[in-house]
């Protein structure tokens, strides 16, 4: 009997868990619903009141205007900018969707049904539209004596869109206008009650109005890609050893070169918040490169491989700061906006790719009106891609020293007058088992004598891979596949005890 009772206590017990537990999921799944269908819109989700800088970050001037009306202090007229982006970029958010719930604590409601209706018709004929803004210059032009009515004048702003199907990508664009705003305040947020679109003058001048004889300034290139020995693809950070690479840029003087390339990790260097420290040791690794006289080619976003639309006004943002910090330094000889590109063509989605970095090469060109921009392509067949928005050509070439002047020659052929920078170039000296015991130093010495002989014919810009063997190689280059890894480590001049190689 006593055990029958303990049985039966047991599954009571049992019982009672699962009724709980049923209850508790049961009141979960309800309260989503009440959130959903009250006043608690999908938007808030999104905290952008507190938020806005870490999803959205367009360039923003902001231009003094003695405002008709009131004043307006320092902290409310943060939140009304505040505000006025989060409008933008829920607007962008939603036109994605096709969800105009996302924008609704940004707009009254007249304009709200607007966008409403927009998105609708979108989303009858299957349409998604993908934009973000990337420029405003903004002025205050009114606020009311009751603080709860302004209008805004958002001059040159610059909106890039893209209309897609269930068939991929079908149409691209890049418009500036100017719009008037009259915002309200309701529930301690500013929304949108009206926007008036105008056209924008045209802008002022570009690089392409000035002479610069990019010719001469590729013509006597003559250098190598360039990581420290010990800290390859980590060059920046705790480990930051300025001394190393002074003596390595003696070397690299002492064997008649001119030029190095060395790279700019996007996260590494903070992403959109640009870290102080990493951006202080590139100064003064340019500072030790102008002592030895030599030229220095930077490479942006070294492995980054979004280039999602709605990331665009952050790695604007980044490149701007590094841009502007840097664009005025002896040393610099020239942007290049991406490494390799083109690889990821297949798992970004080309065009996506390309449009990010045709935005990218717009953007440094007109913050730099004095140094050439270029896109290092992986390959001779991508390196045709874009010419117009470079202004010097790079590919890379790590096949046979035979079929190398070919290459070369379809390419020239391509890019008709355009400077060509032969950006990277070697061969492994690995011999092991991932490569059946089949390289050697002689045989590197042999293909860099086949390679160089071609290019002081005819008379080929060149950096070539690098100047020393590593000891490791993190599996953020290559991944860890041993047959692609293990012969990363044997591209240099120099071995891994700094012994020079027959190359």
């Amino acid at each position: 009997m006593l055990g029958t009772f303990t049985i039966r206590m047991q599954r009571g017990f049992m019982i009672l868990i699962a009724v709980l537990l049923n209850g508790v999921i049961l009141l979960g799944i309800g309260a989503i619903f009440v959130f959903l269908n009250t006043g608690a819109d999908r938007s808030s989700i999104l905290h952008l009141d507190t938020e806005i800088e870490s999803v959205y970050r367009p360039q923003i001037e902001l231009i003094p205007h003695t405002n008709e009306g009131r004043p307006i202090g320092a902290a409310a007229g943060e939140k009304l900018i505040r505000d006025y982006l989060n409008a933008w970029y829920t607007r962008n958010e939603a036109l994605r969707y096709n969800d105009p719930l996302l924008s609704r604590d940004y707009y009254t409601d007249s304009a709200y049904a607007k966008l409403k209706r927009i998105i609708n018709l979108n989303r009858e004929s299957e349409v998604s539209v993908h934009q973000t803004t990337l420029a405003h210059t903004i002025s205050l032009d009114f606020y009311s004596e009751d603080g709860k009515l302004a209008t805004l004048s958002d001059r040159n702003v610059e909106v890039y869109k893209q209309i897609w199907k269930k068939e991929g990508l079908q149409a691209e664009s890049k418009d500036t206008s100017n719009y008037r705003v009259v915002l309200f305040l309701e529930d301690n947020s500013w929304r949108i009650r009206h926007m008036l679109r105008t056209a924008s003058a045209p802008s002022g001048k570009t690089k392409n109005d000035y002479d610069s004889d990019i010719l001469n300034i590729m013509a006597g290139v003559k250098g190598l890609n360039y990581y420290p020995q010990d800290q390859p693809w980590n060059m920046f950070g705790s480990d930051f050893d300025l001394k190393a690479i002074e003596a390595d840029f003696v070397k690299i003087q002492e064997m008649g070169l001119n030029t190095i390339r060395i790279f700019i990790p996007y996260e590494e260097f903070g992403g959109p918040d640009v870290r102080s420290e990493h951006l202080g040791q590139l100064k003064l690794v340019m500072d030790a490169a102008e002592t030895e006289g030599i030229k220095v080619l930077l490479t942006l976003f070294d492995f980054y491989g979004n280039y999602d639309m709605a990331d665009w006004t952050l790695n604007f943002h980044h490149a701007r700061l590094i841009v502007t910090a840097l664009k005025e330094h002896p040393a610099l000889l020239a942007w290049d906006i991406k490494n390799e590109p083109d690889l990821d063509f297949e798992s970004r989605g080309k065009n996506r790719v390309l449009a990010w970095l045709r935005e990218l090469s717009a953007i440094v060109n007109t913050l730099d009106q004095e140094h050439p921009v270029t896109i290092g392509w992986s390959n001779t067949e991508a390196a045709t891609l874009l010419n117009d928005e470079v202004d010097f050509v790079s590919f890379h070439y790590y096949g046979d020293a035979d079929h190398f002047r070919i290459a070369y020659e379809n390419l020239r052929e391509a890019v008709l007058e355009k400077p060509i920078l032969l950006q990277e170039y070697g061969l492994s000296s690995y011999s092991g088992i991932w490569n059946l015991f089949s390289g050697s130093q002689i045989e590197q010495a042999a293909y860099y004598n086949a390679i160089q002989d071609i290019v002081s014919e005819l008379q080929i810009p060149f950096l070539f891979w690098t100047l020393y063997d590593f000891p490791d190689i993190p599996k953020k280059v290559v991944g860890r596949l041993p047959w692609r890894k293990i012969p990363q480590k044997n591209y240099g001049c120099f071995d891994d005890e700094g012994n020079p190689k027959e190359s």
